[in-house]
């Protein structure tokens, strides 16, 4: 009989079918955040805010000289008053900015550290330490998520390179040349059928900005020839022969593309995994990455059924692949290309 409208996704070394469901979804209606008004210590005192009218006023030719010592009172009396800042936000909201403020911290003293600071938005400390506590795990589940969207998009796109761009003060502002790669890579997509996945990071040392990315490039879609560069490596002390591309190199700055072997996508997959886990940054995708493509199933393709209450089936290497009826061949990436997507 089969399986119809099953998605498909690679883990990597199987391909793994979900059968359409026929669960009724039930309305869950989002409970309404309270708003709460969050006092913040802000930088320098309030003596920044009163000599701003002093210094106009003695600048002033024309101003007497009583307001002058006005002024000078007015500026004394609020010279020890730090600046404080108020704004209204909810509970959720401040416990993200707390949770990225401190994502540096380890686990423990970063909850820590967030339970102190949210402890007077609520009746008891018990309130504060529980619904930090959820906090975390809606973080935790949040990123499984995130790392089980990143691994399935990568095994199906066939990404044949690993690519680095480096921030280039002489050529941009970090605001430029963020915005101005973005947009190259984005045309090269429209124009060229590029695919990337990547993530922007700092080095631990001078902070200098990167982009790490995992590209597909089809063949002949470079814009130039890619050169192999001998320089010194200032973080491993040592020569290097680095192959970089001279059309980035001229607009962005320092580049570097490895060609990228399939055995070792997991590895590389990892290296972007890191910064997701550990600053939380975020993946960057380009458009036609999917999770999933949309085939029917026969039952002499299936394996066996896998998963938590059998809801997955385990599909044989060689299993062909049906899009409404049409058989469209052995599964291969030929044939996933011409199939449906679905994310």
């Amino acid at each position: 009989m089969g399986f119809r409208e099953t998605k498909v996704y690679y883990d990597g070394s199987h391909y793994i079918a979900i059968p359409h469901s026929k669960r009724k979804t039930r309305y869950r209606p989002k409970p309404v955040e309270e708003h709460i008004t969050v006092v913040q210590e802000g930088e320098g005192s309030a003596t920044e805010k009163a000599t701003e009218p002093f210094i106009s006023c003695v600048s002033d030719e024309t101003k007497e000289n009583e307001q002058v010592g006005e002024n000078q009172e007015q500026a004394s009396q609020v010279e020890a008053e730090p600046l404080r800042v108020e704004y209204t936000t909810t509970k959720k909201e401040l416990f993200d900015e707390l949770y990225k403020k401190y994502i540096m911290l380890k686990k423990r003293e970063r909850k820590e550290r967030i339970i102190t600071e949210m402890l007077p938005y609520f009746d008891t400390a018990e309130d504060a330490k529980s619904y930090v506590e959820v906090g975390f795990e809606r973080k935790q589940r949040n990123l499984i998520c995130r790392r089980i969207r990143m691994v399935r998009k990568a095994n199906l796109a066939h990404f044949n390179y690993f690519c680095t761009f480096t921030y280039d003060d002489k050529l941009h502002s970090e605001d430029t040349f963020k915005k101005g790669l973005q947009t190259c890579f984005r045309n090269f997509c429209y124009r060229k059928a590029w695919k990337y996945m990547g993530v922007w990071e700092r080095s631990p040392e001078k902070q200098r900005l990167h982009f790490h990315g995992l590209f597909a490039i089809p063949e002949n879609t470079l814009p130039d020839e890619l050169i192999q560069i001998r320089d010194y490596s200032t973080t491993a002390h040592k020569m290097q022969i680095s192959t970089q591309c001279d059309y980035f190199t001229k607009r962005f700055g320092r580049n570097d593309f490895k060609e990228l072997d399939p055995r070792l996508l997991s590895e590389s997959i990892k290296y972007l995994m890191k910064y997701i886990e550990k600053t939380g940054e975020k993946i960057v995708y380009s458009k036609g990455l999917y999770q999933y493509f949309i085939s029917d199933i026969m039952d002499e393709d299936v394996v066996c059924p896998i998963g938590q209450e059998d809801k997955k089936l385990l599909l044989f290497d060689t299993f062909n692949c049906w899009d409404e009826g049409v058989l469209m061949g052995r599964v291969s990436p030929e044939v996933i290309a011409q199939m449906r997507k679905s994310n």
